[in-house]
């Protein structure tokens, strides 16, 4: 029996486990990334393991999401990474080089790697033919320091593509239909690998668009073949040395099979406020808009920017609808600005963003109120345009660019022939914006940089053996880290100082919980299912563990941020029967006793209900190493006890 693609690189990994799907496995990481948002955190972890260089092939700190210089934090917290980076062994890209996964596509991913980035859009990588894994800050430390990275063996969904996309449709309308078959929990616990003949239609970025998305299925990660296509792509970046070739055997068993024929799609839209809740531009019909951003990891590579160009050329943006562009790199933009396609966008009325995350991450350009805004971004949570009423809608750059011109949502095949848009034989190679890190020698010559806003990161304590706590907080479905931890121009400086961004946790769902949690001491957070979907971000574990959390009780959880939890000491638990969960209102006050024994030797906590007298049970469906660490107090406390 042949292997799928996503198990012959996850074997060529594998250090630990064995390859059994569900079960725990560790895996040798080649490669990793951090972001400005979540790298402070990581490089402060990292820092406090005591490891005085990273052992990975190649690990790469980028600077994109808190690039709003408003106050001394962000730049403080640029500074700071830039000096750790260059005493500790990392590659630093500076503010302005571009989105942290369009550059690493570029530059540094090579098939056949493994990748784990302090960023949910991690697995942007699989475009390249790379098993690459969004997580937490913590667990991109310990990779740094040589540390084996765990995750459950996951099953391989066969996403078989026949066929060739028509003119003006769409990488985006691909994963949008896939989303709107499978949903944002349709890919928990398992990994999307693309194969069939419609594979080779499409280009290295329109692969990565894909794989980007799929991280809104909450899959632990998706992945193209590398062929010519990936061959092409990288000898026009002058890294043809870095090509292999990969794909499935011809009699790979696949876990369940999708079939997408590419000519049957048309344009499609993600409707607010999830990315699962798609429908068709025709069915939604003209819709008119006030707002449309084109950009974000997702859709802001040169093909890209050359369609929207195209369609820009001698045209004007409706008087009623403001248009941003954000170009995902330098590469990118000066390549834009040579060929004249900037010109172009800048014309018809265009405002030119920097190359960084920018509105996707709620960094500016917030819509007005109950603003309708076009993104072709790869989230559309309630609130994370900064606009807690805004109307966000996912769409493609063609979709985008054609309604941004007539000012209501457009279908791009009204267009007309669309003319054929390639890979340059030759991109402009420039990686002056990446600082090379000192020599082993020179190391120790070399400062790190610290801010007043960088303040240690909450320790948690080992596990008591009893815990009684209120419920300081109880959500429904869909909880997102950005619903935990918001993002946002005024949030996103904070990142560094635990204890203030604290005061910011669950204010998207209740404006009282900081000031509750702190009262109460310590405390249970119930929630519904899929909890936690989104982000990488670990400031969802560790803002609840500084306001005293214990444990969150909850119907499912999604991959990263269960993982998060544990890094953090927190128990993640599910209800063993569902009802129970309509049985507990936020204040009761739950108790477990035994819980070292509990832990460590059982699948089932035994929870009592002391505000209304009755007992139920919870599941931990944990590893051992996921118990150890819990008993320990977190991840560093276990790293360092297992040093």
């Amino acid at each position: 029996m042949g292997l799928t693609l996503t198990e012959k690189i996850i074997s060529a990994h594998l250090v630990e486990g064995e390859m059994i799907k569900g079960s725990e496995i560790g895996i040798k990481i080649d490669q990793t990334l951090t972001q400005d948002a979540t790298g402070t955190m990581a490089y402060l972890e990292f820092e406090a393991m005591g490891v005085p260089r990273v052992k990975t092939e190649k690990s790469v700190a980028y600077i994109d999401h808190n690039t709003l210089q408003s106050g001394f934090e962000n730049a403080d917290d640029h500074r700071f990474i830039g000096s750790i980076c260059k005493k500790h062994g990392v590659y630093f890209s500076r503010p302005g080089n571009g989105i942290c996964h369009q550059v690493h596509l570029e530059r540094f991913g090579k098939p056949g790697k493994t990748l784990i980035g302090s960023d949910s859009h991690t697995p942007t990588g699989g475009g390249i033919g790379m098993i690459a894994i969004g997580a937490g800050g913590m667990d991109v430390a310990v990779a740094m320091g040589g540390g084996t990275y765990y995750i459950t063996c996951p099953r391989v969904v066969k996403i078989n593509l026949t066929g060739k996309l028509r003119p003006w449709v769409s990488a985006k309308d691909v994963i949008l239909e896939v989303l709107k078959r499978l949903s944002v929990k349709g890919g928990v616990g398992k990994v999307m690998e693309y194969t069939g003949d419609g594979v080779k239609t499409l280009s290295v970025p329109e692969r990565a668009t894909i794989t980007n998305m799929g991280a809104e299925l909450g899959a632990t990660t998706s992945i193209f073949p590398s062929d010519e296509i990936t061959r092409q792509f990288l000898k026009a970046q002058k890294r043809e040395e870095d090509f292999v070739e990969l794909k499935a055997d011809s009699d790979a068993v696949y876990d369940e099979v999708v079939e997408i024929d590419l000519g049957s799609l048309e344009p499609l839209a993600a409707c607010p406020h999830s990315p699962d809740n798609v429908k068709s531009i025709n069915e939604i019909g003209n819709m008119k808009i006030d707002q449309v951003c084109i950009g974000s990891c997702t859709n802001s590579s040169l093909l890209d920017m050359l369609k929207v160009a195209h369609i820009l050329k001698g045209k004007t943006i409706h008087p009623g609808v403001s248009l941003a562009i954000a170009p995902g790199s330098k590469q990118v933009l000066n390549m834009l600005a040579q060929n004249g396609a900037l010109a172009i966008m800048i014309d018809a009325g265009a405002r030119i963003l920097e190359s960084a995350c920018g509105p996707c991450i709620g960094m500016g350009q917030s819509p007005n109120s109950a603003g309708i805004s076009l993104r072709t971004f790869n989230r559309n949570f309630e609130g994370r345009s900064g606009t807690k009423d805004g109307q966000i809608y996912l769409v493609s750059p063609e979709t985008a660019a054609i309604s941004a011109i007539n000012g209501y949502l457009t279908n791009p095949q009204t267009i007309g022939d669309m003319p054929e848009f390639a890979i340059p034989s030759e991109f402009v190679i420039n990686d002056n914006m990446v600082v090379t890190p000192a020599n082993e020698a020179d190391m120790e010559n070399i400062e790190v940089l610290r801010g007043p806003n960088i303040k240690p990161f909450p320790v948690s304590k080992p596990m008591e053996d009893s815990i009684e706590a209120g419920v300081s907080l109880k959500v429904g479905d869909n909880i997102t880290t950005d619903h935990i931890m918001p993002a946002g121009a005024k949030i996103l400086p904070l990142r560094s100082n635990i204890p203030k961004i604290s005061e910011h946790c669950f204010a998207v769902c209740d404006e009282n919980f900081h000031k509750r949690a702190l009262e109460m001491g310590k405390s249970i957070i119930v929630g519904g299912s899929n909890y936690g979907q989104g982000s990488s971000r670990e400031h969802a574990a560790l803002a609840p563990l500084y306001l005293g959390v214990k444990m969150v009780l909850t119907k499912s959880f999604a991959r990263i941020h269960m993982a998060n939890l544990i890094n953090a000491g927190i128990i993640p638990a599910t209800f063993k029967n569902e009802a129970d969960y309509d049985k507990i209102d936020q204040t009761d006050v739950l108790e477990i006793k035994d819980l070292l024994n509990q832990i460590k030797n059982s699948d089932t906590l035994k929870i009592t209900n002391k505000t209304k007298d009755f007992d139920f049970e919870a599941e931990i469906q944990l590893s051992i190493r996921q118990r150890d660490m819990l008993l320990a107090g977190g991840l560093l406390n276990y790293t360092k006890n297992n040093a």
